[in-house]
């Protein structure tokens, strides 16, 4: 990956997607804005929840676009701003390094191709681009009819990015994706970071039940159950 700046945008991209043979990043900071792609007609998709995530098409290439934005009482104060204390350390530039090592050690995330930072003085606002997943749909919807082989896959996933060091931070049953082959994918690494292995997990996992219980009451408990067993049983290489 590499790192240019343009104007009061630093973007973080990776050369083998966004860059031509002996010519830098085919990449703007107005790529990493909603109105670009509206502009174009290129939005092919919106996800839902806060940020209001894009899909967008790039000749071959299909993206999906999320700005970061706050959630809950700070939101009052600043949407879409967040304190500066280093590029490095922006939301942006974590999220981006921490998908694509994951991807590195072959596990289920989606291929980030850039991130962008605007610096404002003491404070930044950030965005980040990745591949989208084909055929996927959220754990979420699959719940009412997921049977036990799938909800068992589910928690050989999840173990296996624990076994790693994930702690997922938000880790709930729209952060979990299914494909057509019934491969399961985990998206959305904001805020989450490598750790030794701690409460952290069962905090994890008791997030996802939580979730579980708001999206499909009738079939959580059940559901639960299957994931937990895929988890505590899934061998340390389970793919």
């Amino acid at each position: 990956m590499a790192t240019f700046q343009t104007g009061k945008a630093f973007i973080l991209y990776d050369a083998d997607i966004l860059c031509d043979a002996g010519q830098g990043p085919q990449i703007d900071a107005d790529w990493f804005t909603p109105a670009f792609w509206r502009s174009r007609d290129a939005v092919i998709g919106e996800a839902p929840g806060r940020g209001a995530s894009l899909f967008v098409a790039h000749g071959d290439e299909r993206w999906a676009l999320r700005p970061y934005r706050r959630g809950g009482a700070i939101a009052r104060v600043s949407e879409r701003r967040y304190v500066w204390t280093g590029l490095e350390r922006t939301r942006a530039f974590r999220e981006m390094r921490l998908t694509a090592a994951l991807e590195q050690r072959g596990l289920p995330v989606p291929t980030p191709v850039a991130a962008a930072v605007w610096r404002h003085a003491l404070s930044y606002e950030a965005a980040l681009i990745t591949r989208v997943i084909p055929g996927v749909q959220a754990l979420a919807e699959r719940l009412p009819t997921a049977d036990t082989p799938l909800l068992a896959r589910v928690g050989q996933t999840i173990r296996r990015f624990h076994d790693v060091g994930l702690d997922h931070v938000d880790l709930n049953a729209r952060n979990l994706l299914v494909d057509a082959d019934d491969r399961v994918w985990l998206i959305d690494l904001d805020r989450c970071r490598l750790r030794a292995p701690g409460r952290w997990q069962e905090a994890n996992l008791a997030r996802l039940e939580r979730s579980l219980a708001r999206f499909s009451p009738t079939t959580a408990g059940r559901a639960f159950t299957a994931i937990v067993d895929g988890y505590r049983h899934a061998p340390r290489d389970s793919r």
